[in-house]
Formats: structure tokens, sequence, C-alpha cells
């Protein structure tokens, strides 16, 4: 699973990085304002698109950056009040094996696709705690997942448009979530479970809005494509999603060994 993730890019880098229309309107001087080291659900997170030009439907897709709630809103959700969804299951995550069979991402799975970068993301191991004696105290010990190389991840996602039915012209809600997968390779030391990798030679197939993906894209990867990722243990800082700095990175001294790259 994939329940918080840290990222230090804003909207105007990440459309430079990828050639692709910042559709956020949010001002790229900020800089460092856009850095959050314990991105959680429900927070608005950078996604990719790829989409056709409103008034130029005819026109290639072009890769387009936009922001988005984290949980998927399915486009059925019934409103609490005017312009807001009523609250259900946090949809954060959608196993890829599933997703096309889900009721809540089946829709999204055939033309709504998208990638969320990131730099890393935190799991939780349970293991012994070293300081609690004989018995062997059991802690919950937070890992990051990051490349080896700083480079920035792409996960797969799913993304949705809401819209309050009974509210004429309302405001569209852009919503999305994480794909997961098994975990392969040296990652399964740490959970069974881990967010899909989606390698920039399948972006064009994933994110085209006029074809569903090869089914292909949706399989757990082979251990080459996290290859690079390594994992350390971090502070538990990053258990409060009110604690938000750089520290929630730094490794642990004196913890145990963790997941590298092979």
């Amino acid at each position: 699973m994939c329940g918080r993730y840290a990222t230090t890019t804003n909207p105007g880098r990440l459309a430079a990085d990828l050639d692709a229309i910042d559709e956020t309107g949010e001002n790229d001087s900020r800089g460092d304002g856009f850095t959050n080291y314990n991105v959680a659900p429900t927070t608005q997170v950078l996604t990719v698109v790829a989409r056709h030009d409103r008034d130029h439907p005819d026109d290639d897709p072009r890769l387009r950056v936009r922001r988005m709630r984290w949980g998927l809103i399915p486009v059925w959700t019934k409103a609490a009040e005017p312009g807001v969804p009523v609250k259900g299951k946090p949809l954060f995550n959608a196993r890829a094996d599933k997703a096309a069979t889900t009721a809540s991402f089946r829709d999204a799975v055939k033309y709504r696709r998208c990638l969320v970068p990131m730099d890393g993301w935190y799991e939780w191991l349970v293991e012994p705690d070293p300081i609690g004696g004989a018995k062997g105290k059991a802690v919950k010990r937070p890992y990051y997942m990051a490349d080896a190389d700083g480079s920035r991840l792409y996960m797969a996602g799913l993304w949705s448009v809401w819209r309050d039915r009974s509210v004429a012209d309302s405001e569209p809600l852009l919503s999305c979530t994480i794909l997961t997968t098994d975990a392969v390779g040296e990652l399964t030391r740490i959970h069974d479970r881990m967010p899909l990798p989606m390698p920039r030679e399948h972006w064009d197939a994933w994110l085209d809005p006029d074809h569903p993906a090869p089914a292909s894209l949706l399989e757990t990867p082979s251990e080459e494509v996290v290859a690079s990722i390594v994992a350390r243990p971090v502070s538990t800082l990053v258990n409060s999603v009110r604690n938000n700095g750089p520290e929630l990175l730094a490794p642990v001294d004196g913890a145990p060994e963790a997941a590298e790259s092979r």
C-alpha cells in the first residue's frame, strides 16, 4: 500500500521537466513552498495526465500537470451538501489486479489514468524494539523508499471528475488514487504491497485518453523495475501528519539494515 509519501517538486518545474502544460494556476515563484515531506490522503497532490485540447479535440493529446485530491471520489457519489461529496471509504489506493472490475475504479481504468510523481514513499515494518529488553517488544518502524540516485518516481494512478448533479454548472472536483501491486525484490522485506511504478517507456500507452491501457501494465512489475529503489529506516516523526520537514527523511542510526538494490 501507499499511505504517505514525500515530494519536493512544484508544478512549474514538473511541467518544464516533462514538456507539459501546467494547469494548476499556481505561482511557480513560491519555490520550496510546494515541498511536502509527509503527504497524506485528502491532500491536494500533483498528477500528470494526457488530454486533448478542448478547443482542438483533433490535436494529439498533451501532457498536463493538474492538482487533484488524493482519495478518489467516484462519479456516482452523492452530495452531502451543495458541492460537497458524501464522505466514504478513503480510496487513496486501488489494487492494480482488481481495479478493472471494481465499481469505484473500472471507468477510470479505461480512460482516466494518471501518473503521481513523488520523491519516495513510507511504509511501516513491525520489528523487535532494540531497547525492549528480553521480551522483545515489537514496534512499528517507518521506512522510506526512494531511488538511490534521488531521481523522481512516477507511480501509476487513476483519476475521476466529480460534480454535484443537483447543482447546475457545479465546479468539478478532481480526485485520484494510487495503484498498488505485490511488492517485489528486496522491497518485500518492508511490506507485501507497494505503489505500482510506471516506467517512462510505457507512459504513452498508460496515459492514452482514447484507448484502454494494455492489461500487462497493471501486472506486478519485474524486479528490474524497482532495482534502483532503496529503503532506509527513518524517524517516527513521520507517524504524525503534523510533522513536515526534511528531518523526516534523515536515516536513523543504529537501526537494522534496510533493503538495498542488488
